[in-house]
């Protein structure tokens, strides 16, 4: 009873409930947080993570600009409904050269984080050119232009440059090469020994059916083929519980 008495005054003193909410706080926030300054990383090592190559990360940039993360996430959560359906939970490794990250808010559209090599490329130029052509009940817009619209490459290696200021481990080799890499991964015919090495698993081809042309469809392609495909969620299977 005497306890009741002492948290009825508490709450009917205004300043004693916000000193005693503050400290309520303040405790839990230094037992979430200060272990935090003695990790290096937060984010778990993940073997076959990798920064995207010059085209997949041209291909990103068009993304977020015709804001296709609007409508699709790429963060698949931990729950039998979603595993089901779109494949192993999201590891945050894979995010890790996101900037910005494509968790998305919404999905109007289904989930992308494991959509690469679920289609072929050319299913994906049908998709992108005219939704309703394979998804008849889709309200996704066109974006036919994409396949008339020639790929800008006169400043990816800028690009690059720019993601390392933010963290991303691009080397200087990377950097030198990333207008070669780029042309490369887009034509069937090239050399990739030296992409590959610097990329592995980077698919390479010709993406949108032109052979005589780099588009930004090369590139939006390319990115969608690459997304869940680096990392071998084979290993992963048994622990998950989903399968």
């Amino acid at each position: 009873m005497s306890i009741l008495k002492k948290h009825s005054t508490l709450e009917k003193n205004a300043t004693l409930l916000l000193l005693a909410s503050l400290a309520v706080v303040t405790v839990g926030g230094i037992v979430e947080i200060a272990p935090l300054f003695y990790l290096q990383n937060t984010i778990e090592k993940v073997e076959g993570m990798r920064p995207y190559s010059p085209l997949e990360l041209a291909g990103r940039n068009i993304y977020i600009r015709e804001g296709c993360y609007l409508c699709h996430s790429q963060m698949i959560r931990p729950f039998r409904d979603e595993v089901e359906r779109y494949g192993h939970y999201s590891l945050a490794a894979e995010s890790m050269y996101d900037h910005s990250f494509q968790w998305g808010s919404k999905r109007t559209g289904p989930d992308l984080a494991r959509v690469g090599d679920r289609y072929s490329n050319e299913w994906h130029v049908q998709h992108l050119s005219n939704p309703r052509d394979v998804v008849p009940e889709s309200v996704m817009p066109r974006y036919a232009f994409l396949k008339d619209t020639d790929l800008k490459i006169n400043d990816v290696a800028m690009d690059l440059k720019a993601n390392v200021d933010v963290g991303v481990p691009y080397s200087q080799e990377m950097i030198d090469n990333a207008e070669a890499d780029l042309k490369a991964q887009a034509d069937p015919d090239a050399d990739t020994k030296g992409l590959l090495a610097r990329y592995p698993k980077a698919k390479v081809g010709d993406f949108d059916g032109d052979g005589k042309r780099l588009t930004e469809m090369d590139a939006l392609v390319a990115y969608l083929q690459m997304l869940g495909t680096l990392v071998d969620f084979s290993t992963y299977d048994d622990a998950s519980g989903y399968r």
